[in-house]
């Protein structure tokens, strides 16, 4: 039996996921089905209090928030990396709350599977191909070997806990493989993925060495979903000439091994209310008027990214100081404040990134500033949920420029949360939120410094009328693109 640990949530997480519950009908949507879910990340982290008792607290990010509640009323069972257990202890744990009983079931790996599997192949490997950056792509048969061992353990695990007839849903490139091992084991019931990076065009994804395989392992899923048309229509073209699959480009059907799988597109957004609700409360208010105040500028830029080489921090930088350079009458009335959340801090590429932002924002503001002023501040650490929304109301421009990005949730992020209907939102067109967001942004190129800087130029000085039209064909398309109609669509879809 599984084990059930005790203060499991705070009850303000519990209001949350009630709230979630009344917007997503899993039963209506499942049945009798239970939902099993794979990923590479554990839902829940073990925090230990003043008392020596051992709880659990949900991670931040909108796809545990939305998801929780549906596998909790669908009883289902999450299965994920345990990144502290032994690697030769499995482990299933409750969690309570109210409701039907979600189940863990934790997947320890070996310091080898890590290094190979995890950092090798899926970070080393797939994650920058995917986003485009061949130059830091690195293919080794072991860490393939591994990637497909860690693949085979995971596969095991989702047809254990699956009963008869479970939708069991892969999330992301960690599985690329776990759709065609889970029906290898299973035999019948849906399978369905979720990619949320980017997919490469079939040039790209020639490069690498097993892209056979890891189509043929996507192929095993009923459904695959991406972020945007485009993704889903590159997947389409490699299974068409790369695996040599019958495929209908129109209506995004491949026929595969006497098998017909739906590929589409099912872009993911955030929880919209959540961030209006934090937005209106005074507690932000208040703190959104204290960071302005403490800047002591006119207009505030804000850049807030997981510290990653794919978000374009050093090129952002970059335009920042051709800003200053070229548009001196900003120095001193503008301040550009960039949040890097640390990421993979075990890896000397990200350690080595974080060196050259340092080296970057000191040069920038020992060029631009004076014992009054400096251009740029800077913050590398992770940011709590309420703060985060008082950044994004004291902004009074965001500007997100990742060099590749899956969708891009930080833009959504700040459009919901500017409740007054002001703000800008400067957005590099290489994401997949500039697809569904092009209306009210401004769009730009976050390769060419120059570019960026006229645009921010550009943005520091419009006026207000603009950026409230802009905005509010902005906050209509986040509302249209809210998380629980993305779990709705893509649940409804994978039960056909």
């Amino acid at each position: 039996m599984p084990k059930r640990l005790e203060g499991a949530t705070r009850r303000d997480k519990r209001k949350e996921v009630d709230a979630a519950v009344k917007r997503v009908d899993a039963q209506r949507l499942l049945g009798k089905r239970r939902l099993v879910l794979v990923s590479n990340r554990e839902p829940y982290v073990r925090k230990r209090s003043e008392d020596g008792q051992t709880h659990l607290e949900r991670t931040t990010g909108g796809l545990v928030t939305a998801l929780e509640p549906v596998m909790r009323q669908s009883g289902g069972v999450w299965v994920a990396w345990d990144p502290e257990g032994r690697p030769d202890a499995e482990q299933r744990y409750e969690v309570p709350g109210d409701g039907r009983v979600l189940t863990v079931r934790q997947i320890p790996l070996s310091s080898t599977e890590v290094r190979r599997y995890y950092r090798g192949l899926a970070n080393g490997a797939l994650w920058p191909l995917f986003h485009y950056f061949i130059d830091r792509c690195f293919f080794h048969e072991p860490d393939w070997r591994q990637y497909v061992n860690v693949n085979e353990r995971f596969a095991d695990a989702a047809v254990e806990e699956a009963r008869p007839g479970d939708l069991i849903w892969v999330q992301d490139y960690h599985f690329c493989l776990l759709p065609e091992l889970i029906r290898r084991r299973r035999g019948s019931g849906p399978i369905a993925f979720f990619l949320h990076i980017p997919f490469p065009a079939e040039e790209l994804f020639k490069i690498l060495p097993w892209r056979r395989e890891v189509l043929k392992g996507l192929v095993g899923a009923d459904l695959v979903g991406f972020q945007t048309p485009q993704y889903a229509g590159d997947f389409l073209g490699c299974c068409d000439r790369i695996l040599g699959a019958r495929v209908d480009h129109d209506n995004g059907i491949i026929e595969w091994e006497g098998r017909k799988l739906q590929a589409a597109a099912f872009p993911i957004g955030i929880d919209v209310a959540e961030f209006e609700n934090l937005a209106r409360s005074p507690e932000v208010a208040e703190r959104a008027r204290r960071i302005r105040q403490n800047l002591g500028v006119e207009k505030l830029v804000l850049g807030m990214d997981r510290l990653d080489y794919s978000k374009g921090i050093l090129e952002r930088l970059h335009a920042i100081d051709h800003l200053f350079r070229h548009y001196p009458e900003h120095r001193g009335r503008a301040v550009f404040l960039q949040v890097a959340v640390p990421s993979r801090t075990q890896v000397e590429e990200y350690r080595t990134l974080k060196h050259r932002i340092d080296e970057m924002v000191g040069r920038i503001n020992g060029q631009y500033g004076g014992h009054d002023w400096q251009p740029i501040r800077y913050l590398y650490r992770s940011i709590p949920r309420t703060e985060l929304v008082a950044y994004y109301r004291a902004a009074d421009i965001a500007l997100v420029t990742p060099l590749r990005d899956g969708m891009n949730l930080v833009c959504m992020e700040y459009c919901a949360s500017r409740v007054e209907g002001d703000g800008v939102l400067v957005l590099s067109e290489f994401t997949g939120a500039a697809e569904f967001l092009s209306p009210g942004a401004l769009l730009v190129n976050p390769f060419g410094a120059e570019t960026v800087a006229n645009c921010l130029h550009q943005a520091l000085k419009m006026d207000r009328p603009e950026a409230e039209r802009r905005m509010a064909a902005l906050r209509k398309q986040v509302a249209d693109l809210d998380i629980a109609g993305w779990l709705t669509k893509f649940l409804g879809t994978a039960i056909q």
